[in-house]
C-alpha cells in the first residue's frame, strides 16, 4: 500500500506484506507501547481486521491477529486490558472513512489461511537479554536459558531451599504467564515431562516468580514471557540431553559471587530504607559471605 497512518499512540506503516506499527512515546502512553517500540506484522499474522466505534468521539481500527501468530498475543492470553492491545489504532472519529477503507484494504491482502490457527509464531518477539524483578527474584533471560534468583526478603522457604534456578530453552515446553493487574500475577516456566502445577502454588513452585504491587509489571514481564515463549517453539521437538533430564533443578552448593554481590546491595538498600535494623543486616551479610 505505501500509506501511513497516524492515530493518537501509534503510526501505522503500510508495505505490500507487512503493516509496521511503531508506537509513540510519552507519560500518558501505554509503558507497553514505550517497551515495543515498533512492530512489523506480516499481514499472514492477521485473522481479520475490524472497524469499531472508540471512546470519546474515536473510532478504532483493530486488526486481530491469528491465533499462535504472535508470541505476545500468546502469552498474553487475552489478559491485556483494551487501551494496551498493541493491535489497536485509535483515530479521530472525523477519519471514521478513512478507517474503513484500510480496513478493506487490509482484508483483500489476507491470505486464505488467515482464519486457522498458525503453525509457527509469524511476529517476532521482544529480542533477550531481558529481564526484570518479581516480588520474590530477579528473572533474566539470555536467549538460551532463563533465570531465577532469589529476594532474600520475598522468596519463599521452598524456594530458598531449592536455591537459585536455571532453565535452558531445551528444557522447556512452554511460559504461563498471569497479569501482575490481576490478583496473584506470576511467571512461570512449564517443563517438559513436569507434573501440571496447582493452582496458587507459584510462590511454592521453583519454576515460578510472583508479582507483587510494583513487581514484574506488565511492560517488562509480557515481552519477557513472549520471547521465552517463542525461543521455545523454535526449539521444536529437540530433546534434552540424556545426562541432563527434565526436572527441578537445585541450587548449586556455591553460590556464583556475582550473586552474592547483588544480594548484598539489596540487602543494603532494604537497609538504607530503614526495613532492616543493623544488626539484622550484619547477620544476613555475614551469612551471604559465607557461601562464598
Amino acid at each position: 500500500m505505501g500509506d501511513v497512518l497516524a492515530g493518537f499512540h501509534a503510526v501505522w506503516e503500510f508495505d505490500t506484506d507487512s503493516v509496521l506499527i511503531r508506537f509513540e512515546r510519552g507519560i500518558r502512553r501505554p509503558k507497553l507501547f514505550q517497551a515495543l517500540g515498533e512492530r512489523r506484522i506480516p499481514y499472514e499474522a492477521l485473522r481479520s481486521i475490524e472497524v469499531t466505534e472508540g471512546r470519546r468521539g474515536t473510532v478504532v481500527l483493530h486488526a486481530v491477529p491469528r491465533p499462535g501468530a504472535d508470541p505476545l498475543m500468546e502469552a498474553a492470553n487475552g489478559q491485556l486490558k483494551e487501551d494496551a492491545d498493541p493491535y489497536r489504532l485509535v483515530l479521530p472519529a472525523d477519519r471514521g472513512t478513512l478507517a474503513e477503507y484500510y480496513a478493506d484494504e487490509l482484508r483483500t491482502a489476507l491470505g486464505p489461511v488467515a482464519k486457522e490457527p498458525a503453525e509457527h509464531h509469524l511476529v517476532a518477539a521482544p529480542e533477550p537479554p531481558l529481564h526484570f524483578k518479581a516480588y520474590d527474584g530477579k528473572a533474566s533471560f539470555d536467549g538460551r536459558s532463563v533465570a531465577f534468583r532469589w529476594f532474600w526478603t520475598g522468596a519463599s522457604s521452598a524456594k530458598w531451599k531449592c536455591g537459585d534456578q536455571t532453565f535452558t530453552v531445551g528444557e522447556l515446553a512452554g511460559v504461563e504467564w498471569r497479569s501482575p493487574e490481576i490478583f496473584n500475577g506470576y511467571l512461570r516456566l512449564l517443563e517438559r515431562g513436569a507434573r501440571e502445577p496447582e493452582a496458587g502454588e507459584a510462590d511454592q513452585d521453583p519454576a515460578a516468580v510472583v508479582f507483587g504491587l510494583g513487581y514484574g509489571p506488565v511492560h517488562e514481564s509480557l515481552p519477557f514471557a513472549a520471547s521465552v515463549l517463542q525461543a521455545v517453539r523454535a526449539a521444536g521437538t529437540e530433546e534434552a540431553p540424556e545426562d541432563e533430564p527434565v526436572r527441578r533443578r537445585t541450587g548449586d552448593a556455591r553460590r556464583d559471587p556475582a550473586d552474592i554481590a547483588d544480594r548484598i546491595r539489596h540487602l543494603g538498600e532494604l537497609h538504607d530504607a530503614g526495613l532492616l535494623t543493623d544488626d539484622e543486616f550484619s547477620m544476613k551479610k555475614a551469612e551471604l559471605l559465607a557461601e562464598l
